[in-house]
């Protein structure tokens, strides 16, 4: 049984556990313990009902101050500096750090030093971790010497299969991004003094925002042949969830839209299957909420301009299929998969 401890227990968190338990992978993995700050009712409650995925199908209590999952107890901290709690006394095997407050490799090291004896992290870092891994592409990368490993971000998780099926395709020349992407808790509902950039002080459900995006640093560090090839812009859009990013490349050989699209599907059927999605229905984003797969490829809107021009429209589900990334890492880390 692999054991397991959770920091952070907002929107990525609560999709983890939410997936380990919907995936019936209880048998295999055990979550030990849970570091949020805000109380025990809220966070009891939170797990039961979620806006955007809906009521928890397992059973959820409190006892003697821990989260109780079904039939399993789960130790509950409120640390504010993680680095306090001590991880050894937990015989945890690994953490999954989801707060998306640790980047460095510093940070994460505080953790092993006090007791963890591999971290997992929900979002890109720099490049002193062992490793960076989209599952699906360089998963493989993973040995049992490493000690910190990042999961990227949904965007590389969603970017990454695609432009790896183009360069086996066509090869990529360069290129550009749009991530359109759902808002997310660092916006305020209304015109706030949230934080210093000022965009971000913006209402969330009022307007279309531009942000900052390091997709391209992760597509560099991914794809380095693609290092300085590919620009990356995002906006955040007033939904709750599921995202999109719509990619321009210009390949390196002539390529029809019929051939692109036969492709992907040929890939998402065979090295990305589960991973890569591919539709020839008409969409909106809803139709992917909740969705695993790390992107599916809207095979309607390829587009092909000159035989070198691609365009096409990636859907994930930025809450939902990284969770389930983050779990298929874990598992395949610990041997499971």
């Amino acid at each position: 049984m692999l054991r397991i401890a959770i920091n952070g227990y907002g929107r990525i968190g609560r999709a983890v556990l939410r997936a380990l338990y919907e995936n019936h992978y209880r048998d295999s993995i055990q979550v030990v313990a849970i570091n949020e700050l805000s109380d025990l009712e809220t966070i009891s409650y939170l797990t039961r009902y979620d806006t955007t995925h809906g009521r928890f199908a397992e059973n959820v209590s409190l006892s003697d101050g821990k989260l109780v999952i079904a039939d399993d107890e789960i130790q509950m901290f409120a640390e504010e500096n993680p680095h306090n709690i001590d991880w050894s006394a937990l015989e945890i095997d690994l953490l999954l750090e989801c707060s998306g407050s640790f980047a460095t490799q510093a940070e994460a090291q505080h953790y092993i030093d006090a007791g963890v004896p591999r971290i997992l992290l929900s979002q890109p870092a720099d490049s002193g971790m062992d490793n960076t891994i989209v599952y699906g592409f360089n998963h493989a990368n993973i040995n049992s010497s490493h000690t910190i490993v990042s999961a990227a971000s949904c965007t590389t998780n969603c970017l990454i299969p695609v432009l790896d099926c183009l360069e086996d395709l066509v090869g990529v020349e360069s290129g550009a991004t749009q991530t359109i992407h759902s808002a997310m808790n660092d916006q305020p509902v209304i015109d706030a003094y949230h934080q210093q950039n000022l965009r971000l002080t913006r209402a969330a459900l009022s307007s279309i925002i531009p942000v900052d995006t390091g997709l391209a640093k992760g597509i560099s560090r991914l794809l380095p042949q693609l290092d300085g090839k590919i620009a990356c812009n995002a906006v955040r859009v007033p939904t709750l969830n599921v995202s999109v990013i719509d990619m321009v490349v210009r390949t390196r050989q002539a390529v029809t839209a019929t051939q692109i699209n036969q492709h992907l599907q040929h890939m998402a059927e065979t090295k990305y299957h589960h991973l890569i999605g591919y539709s020839e229905e008409v969409h909106a984003s809803v139709d992917f909420n909740h969705d695993a797969r790390s992107v599916i490829i809207d095979a309607t809107q390829t587009k092909v301009v000159d035989g070198h021009l691609v365009k096409l429209l990636c859907w994930f589900d930025n809450e939902w299929a990284y969770a389930n990334r983050m779990l298929d890492v874990t598992r395949h880390w610990a041997g499971i998969i």
